[in-house]
């Protein structure tokens, strides 16, 4: 077998870390455009109001949810990544249910 790409690296590395921690893990995770979001329901349109993640198998980002904007931590590795993530998740963060956001029997607002 040849040597790890750095694709493969990547991907093995923040999505390896993300599906260790047991929170992370129940939601939907979502890759793209350089970025490991996570939702909390598995169809569009997302909730998108959740912290992700963007870098590599080396460094990684975290980023607040969209809505809110700005750095949550930087230089870390997809484990400290994923665990900054947990700790930013709303208490009320449960396991992603099936379809679009917002959830039909629980209207945001």
């Amino acid at each position: 077998m040849g040597e790890e790409t750095v694709v493969e690296k990547t991907w093995r590395g923040i999505l390896a870390a993300a599906y260790t921690e047991p929170r992370l893990r129940a939601l939907y995770p979502f890759p793209s455009h350089g970025a490991l979001s996570f939702h909390r329901n598995t169809q569009f349109p997302w909730s998108n109001d959740l912290p992700y993640i963007v870098g590599d198998a080396q460094s990684c980002i975290v980023y607040a949810p969209l809505r809110v904007g700005g750095m949550l931590g930087e230089s870390l590795t997809p484990r400290e990544a994923a665990a900054l993530v947990v700790v930013h998740l709303p208490d009320d963060c449960g396991p992603a249910f099936e379809g679009p956001w917002p959830r039909p029997d629980h209207p945001v607002g």
